[in-house]
């Protein structure tokens, strides 16, 4: 049998799939997924493993961000494949001992999944075992408010995630939802937008005659507008 057929094979949503419901123990009790999180956006984000020096960087800064990611109508749900009572342990020493980056005596306030069967880790495609068979991979899944999966970033092992780039791709994809619009690379907040390209001739014409404050066309298939 090759290497190839004897791996595992890994299952994950993909986007426009709706996720995977789970009833799980946390760090903040049992939770139910999408029952608890009716009407609201949710980002479940997994890490290798506690005590381990960039998950200890993750976790403070997404902590600190808590907040700011429920000012935007979002909730956190994190995971490794530890004990709840390792998670604890873990969160305690974060606030009474770490300082990093002027964050201090940072309490994580959102749930924690004890996942030591790796039953969510292996819904969500989260175990790699080239990456490692006992430890799931930096995977973020992001869910709108009807558990539908809208975006999905997986990063390795040794690099931490950037939750400024996670908080910028809620609110484009809010901003998209909400005004029929896409953004453009780079875009932040405040930045030009564009209006869907027309679906025929006639409306490409009229698209791009047309006077519209704020619109500015470069081609007939790429109209942009300021920013409201």
């Amino acid at each position: 049998m090759s290497e190839t057929e004897n791996t595992e094979r890994i299952t994950m949503p993909l986007i426009g799939d709706i996720a995977p419901t789970f009833k799980v123990d946390t760090t903040m009790g049992e939770i139910s997924f999408p029952e608890d999180y009716k009407g609201k956006w949710v980002i479940l984000f997994s890490h290798p493993a506690d005590f381990t020096p960039v998950c200890t960087t993750e976790f403070m800064t997404f902590a600190s961000m808590q907040e700011d990611f429920r000012e935007l109508n979002t909730e956190l749900i994190g995971l490794s494949i530890d004990s709840k009572y390792a998670h604890i342990a873990w969160l305690r020493t974060i606030k009474e001992k770490i300082e990093y980056k002027g964050m201090k005596n940072v309490e994580v306030l959102f749930p924690v999944i004890a996942d030591i069967k790796m039953e969510v880790a292996k819904m969500f495609g989260m175990v790699q075992p080239n990456a490692s068979d006992n430890q799931a991979v930096r995977a973020v899944f992001i869910m709108d408010p009807e558990a539908k999966v809208r975006a999905i970033l997986y990063y390795p092992l040794s690099n931490g995630r950037n939750m400024d780039e996670i908080k910028r791709m809620i609110i484009a994809m809010q901003k998209s939802d909400k005004e029929n619009i896409a953004t453009p690379a780079n875009w932040n907040p405040g930045d030009d937008v564009i209006i869907p390209p027309p679906g025929s001739c006639g409306a490409a014409k009229e698209r791009v005659e047309s006077e519209e404050e704020g619109k500015y066309c470069l081609d007939w298939f790429m109209c942009l507008r300021k920013d409201s």
